[in-house]
């Protein structure tokens, strides 16, 4: 870029010179726009000539060599010139852009680690993260990027995931936490046992999907690539009919006027402006969604958010935490303490789910010596002896094969019956929680004209109904096996336009048959997840429904970005080589048309990565 500018600056003030010195000698004065046409524009004839060797006859090298060169030998020196030093100035300004775009991505993908600290005996060796292995124990001191995905072993810290998530507020970790890479480690000093290889680490597969996302294109660029492909040509077979055949069929008419007309077409028809912008529209986009946390596969993707009509979620892990909880304590004659009490003690054993709800919810040390005679009943519950009280917790399926009478009434979510001695004291419904951002998220994609939303889900009706209605969904169809999700997906794929999408929303895992079969498939929970990093088309690293109608909002913008730049760019163009056509418009104004229209184009796409107010 530097070379360029050097270029631009020696060659305009050589070109000044031969302009402005009233030269007596004119063999001299073409000499220095010669000299001045060949500093400028050396390097794009050299590429032209490069190219037609290579069968790539037709593109803006070859349009600015036959324009400047023509001019030449119609004696338009200043013009010819000029017309390359333009060109290289809208190249200068395209590859400022360019990078600028590249470096905002790049920044906010600085992810890489450069080194980890493995423990070998007392020392810590620095070594590259290619060559840690599984099981190797890494120590992250405070301010370092932590280089490979792990578990902590030792040690307490806050980490900055904001790189990796879009989220500002730190995270706490602890022993037994998991890591990931890319994120800093903000204040303590931290011991982590690595639980995955670089390459499979979450940084590399991030990069990996951020730096060949470019190479899914969308249809706006398919269009621009097949558009430029015969569109240029034809100007150039329309240039030379306009230099020939008009000063032989019209009285008057010169071959000099004529030909300096199909030079300036030739120079407006250079199509920079929609090959260049229209790209960097969509990699803007891509850069954008990634600082909100979201990670899109490839700018085909991105433009099909735009067009999406349908919605369908999993419920578990998307809408939901996936994580049981305690929702309801409902005691007869006793204390709601010690109704978990008991049924926590008694559970201790235990390492289902609903055991380690209840250990959590009961929040407290247990005192194994308190316990004895445990018999677990498979599909039923436990039973054991607890301070010397026999107690039992179970299902309904317990309490009736213990001729138990128990509460009867329609709960939603999994019920923990209770007895003491053969004495009913009451229930504990465990449920999962509904994500707080999930309600809005439902709201924000209905206000994005989103047609239906829709939930499947491997749960009972009452819990997908509730769930259902709670967030304000359109539909649900509960209790579905993994098959019968994909076989409800081609059900919902005949209710949506020809042009509309369906977007499905997993948690990656076991969701990787319906992920696929979506026009897009969206993985929630993503972070740390090979399965949804390899089977969805868009990662929501922040395991917030919301960002969905966020990714949206993006897509939209991006595309209409992309349109304007379009319809400005192919407008303009028509207009001036119209205009040449007929004489009117001069070698100046091609150069606007060209590089003018780039610049603007190129500037317009930079709006993609701003993405602050979505």
């Amino acid at each position: 870029m530097t070379k360029r500018l050097w270029r631009i600056i020696i060659g305009a003030a050589v070109l000044a010179t031969a302009v402005l010195l009233n030269l007596n000698n004119e063999w001299l004065q073409i000499a220095l726009f010669i000299i001045s046409y060949i500093i400028v524009g050396g390097d794009v004839v050299k590429k032209a000539v490069k190219n037609i060797f290579k069968g790539q006859v037709f593109d803006e090298n070859f349009l600015m060599s036959i324009a400047t060169i023509g001019a030449f030998f119609i004696g338009e020196y200043p013009e010819g010139v000029a017309v390359m030093l333009f060109y290289q100035v809208g190249e200068l300004f395209q590859s400022y852009a360019v990078g600028k775009s590249r470096k905002s991505i790049a920044s906010l993908m600085d992810i890489r680690p450069d080194y980890a600290n493995v423990k070998k005996g007392d020392e810590l060796v620095r070594t590259d993260p290619d060559e840690v292995q599984i099981g190797d124990i890494i120590v992250i001191k405070a301010g370092e990027k932590i280089p490979l995905d792990g578990k902590v072993i030792e040690g307490s810290s806050m980490i900055d995931t904001s790189a990796l998530t879009g989220e500002s507020v730190p995270r706490e970790v602890e022993v037994g936490s998991d890591i990931l890479s890319g994120c800093i480690n903000i204040n303590g000093v931290i011991t982590a046992e690595v639980t995955k290889e670089y390459g499979e680490s979450t940084v590399s597969k991030i990069l990996d999907l951020v730096e060949n996302a470019s190479s899914k294109k969308s249809n706006s660029e398919q269009f621009i690539t097949k558009f430029a492909r015969y569109y240029t040509p034809v100007v150039v077979i329309i240039a030379a009919f306009l230099a020939i055949i008009p000063p032989l069929v019209i009285d008057g008419a010169t071959f000099s006027d004529w030909i300096y007309r199909a030079l300036a077409f030739l120079v407006v028809s250079c199509p920079c402006a929609l090959v260049i912008s229209i790209p960097l529209s969509f990699f803007g986009g891509i850069g954008g969604a990634s600082k909100k946390g979201v990670l899109v596969k490839g700018s085909n993707y991105l433009e099909a958010l735009a067009e999406t009509e349908i919605v369908v979620f999993d419920k578990t892990g998307t809408l939901t935490k996936g994580v049981f909880n305690v929702q309801e304590i409902h005691p007869e004659g006793v204390s709601k303490e010690e109704l978990l009490e008991l049924t926590a003690y008694v559970e201790s054993y235990s390492n289902h789910p609903i055991s380690l709800s209840l250990k959590r919810a009961y929040g407290k040390e247990i005192d194994n010596g308190r316990i004895s005679d445990v018999e677990e009943i498979s599909g039923h519950g436990v039973i054991a002896t607890v301070d010397g009280k026999k107690v039992m917790a179970g299902n309904i399926k317990l309490m009736k094969m213990m001729n138990i009478p128990y509460f009867k009434g329609e709960l939603i979510g999994t019920v923990v019956h209770v007895a003491v001695n053969n004495q009913y004291i009451g229930y504990i419904v465990i449920a999962d929680e509904v994500k707080p951002d999930s309600a809005q998220a439902i709201k924000e994609l209905k206000a994005a004209n989103i047609k239906q939303t829709v939930m499947l889900t491997g749960d009972n009706k009452s819990v997908g109904s509730k769930v259902a209605k709670e967030l304000g969904l359109d539909k649900v169809y509960a209790e579905l096996l993994p098959a019968d999700k994909v076989e409800k997906l081609e059900e919902l794929f005949s209710q949506k336009s020809t042009k509309g999408k369906l977007a499905f929303v997993g948690d990656g895992i076991n969701d990787a048959p319906v992920l696929a079969r979506a026009d897009i498939g969206i993985a929630m929970g993503g972070l740390g997840s090979d399965a949804a990093i390899e089977a969805a088309d868009v990662v929501i690293m922040t395991d917030e429904p919301s960002k969905i109608a966020t990714a949206m909002k993006i897509s939209k913008k991006t595309l209409k970005i992309a349109h304007q730049n379009i319809v400005f760019a192919i407008g303009i163009k028509i207009i001036v080589l119209i205009l040449s056509a007929f004489g009117i418009a001069t070698m100046w104004a091609a150069i606007f048309a060209d590089v003018g229209v780039t610049i603007i184009a190129v500037l317009n796409a930079f709006r993609a990565l701003n993405v602050k107010n979505l």
